[in-house]
């Protein structure tokens, strides 16, 4: 059984994200779809669930202004992790990226004074399947990776 996708015009309504960021992202290896890449004009990006949670979690931070290019390394470190990132909590003073194992690093971070903001992996991943449920999607309806 083929597995099953968000082809882009789902992903970029769903993410919040205009076309021009996802392609990008894509092109330039940030998140690309891990059900099927593009393979030439015409054909489509399938991107997972797994897939948007990361894209929400880049959109996250960018709207928090971390830059891009912060987000390449944090994104970078996260997949280098051996466990996924469920449960973990992410926290930035807008330059630098931390992942928190406890709240005592919370209070190491802010210690000095220093205002930072933090995304809560399963928070995300909990309202990305609120969104895509509102947004009328179910399993059954998802396109899979061998149809149009």
């Amino acid at each position: 059984m083929a597995e099953q996708g968000y082809r882009v015009p789902e992903v970029t309504k769903i993410v919040g994200i205009s076309y021009r960021q996802l392609d990008y992202w894509a092109r330039t290896g940030l998140v690309r779809p891990s059900i099927r890449d593009a393979q030439g004009s015409g054909s489509q990006r399938l991107y997972s669930f797994q897939d948007l949670a990361t894209l929400k979690l880049i959109k996250r931070m960018l709207d928090s202004g971390v830059s891009l290019h912060r987000i390449r390394e944090a994104m970078g470190t996260l997949k280098a992790l051996k466990e996924p990132p469920l449960g973990t909590t992410l926290v930035s003073d807008g330059s630098r990226i931390y992942a928190v194992e406890s709240p005592e690093a919370v209070v190491d971070l802010v210690k000095g004074g220093q205002a930072v903001f933090a995304i809560a992996v399963d928070r995300l991943w909990t309202d990305l399947q609120g969104t895509i449920a509102k947004s009328g999607r179910s399993k059954g309806r998802a396109a899979s990776a061998g149809g149009a």
